[in-house]
């Protein structure tokens, strides 16, 4: 093999290396992704292979048991792993609820390729009214998907609790009332129930931020979650340079073999 040959084996064999370097290094910046709105509940700083790791802890919203339009019981514990879209309503409203459900459904169907990913809760904030008959009534009105869409009822404390205390329904909308809550918002949950954001179901503006906020976090990786190729990254120059030795290597042992073999 001449040495043209050999240089452009070489280059093969870095090219790939130090491209997954630039893309890495100039991508981290090239999206960005929706922001986590609270305060972490706390920060901890620890000593990992002699280096300090800061591990931020973000409040993740608590479990809570409903009761859906079917009559089932059903909890956010049954949807591990997906992205959570919640509002909230009451079946007697007049007047902005019947728009929320308008734009949630336009939601909906702006993801039913993903209905696996992604789930739409309508929370009652008057369980005494809101019956199992009443909420399928009102959904049926929507035609939600009875799956993917809940329309739900349960108890009033532990409800409005979730709402004020999880979900923090009075800092994304300072005007509701704790005694009745009634907000135009819709509120975004991470797969690990991390509150990514809060968008007023009427703005148009924050419904579109909303609808590229979604795929967007579908695509973002948990760092905690365990990697099969995240050990070997540290390495990865090593090991291109090893290859890189042994097939000069291989190719040094050809080239004399056959030079020998002319000798003989």
């Amino acid at each position: 093999m001449n040495k043209k040959a050999l240089l452009a084996l070489m280059l093969a064999l870095i090219m790939p290396f130090a491209g997954y370097y630039i893309v890495k290094y100039f991508s981290k910046e090239a999206v960005h992704m929706p922001a986590r709105y609270f305060t972490p509940d706390s920060v901890i700083v620890s000593e990992v292979n002699g280096k300090m790791v800061t591990d931020t802890i973000w409040h993740k919203v608590k479990n809570i048991e409903f009761t859906n339009q079917l009559g089932k019981k059903v909890s956010l514990d049954d949807l591990k792993g997906k992205i959570l879209v919640i509002d909230f309503f009451f079946t007697r409203c007049p007047s902005i609820c019947p728009g929320l459900a308008r734009s949630m459904k336009r939601l909906r169907d702006s993801f039913l390729k993903n209905d696996s990913i992604v789930q739409f809760i309508s929370i009652s904030i008057d369980p005494k009214h809101d019956s199992v008959p009443q909420l399928r009534k009102f959904a049926d009105r929507y035609n939600a998907n009875h799956d993917t869409w809940w329309f739900v009822t349960g108890n009033k404390n532990e409800i409005y609790d979730f709402a004020l205390n999880e979900l923090k329904a009075g800092l994304a909308d300072t005007n509701v009332d704790t005694s009745f809550i009634h907000t135009e918002n819709f509120f975004l949950l991470d797969s690990s129930r991390v509150v990514r954001g809060w968008f007023n179901g009427f703005d148009t503006v924050k419904q579109a931020q909303l609808v590229r906020d979604i795929p967007l976090l579908m695509l973002e990786k948990d760092k905690k979650q365990p990697s099969v190729f995240r050990d070997f990254i540290p390495i990865l120059p090593i090991i291109f340079i090893c290859i890189e030795i042994v097939f000069i290597a291989v190719i040094i042992f050809n080239r004399k073999k056959r030079q020998e073999e002319k000798a003989i």
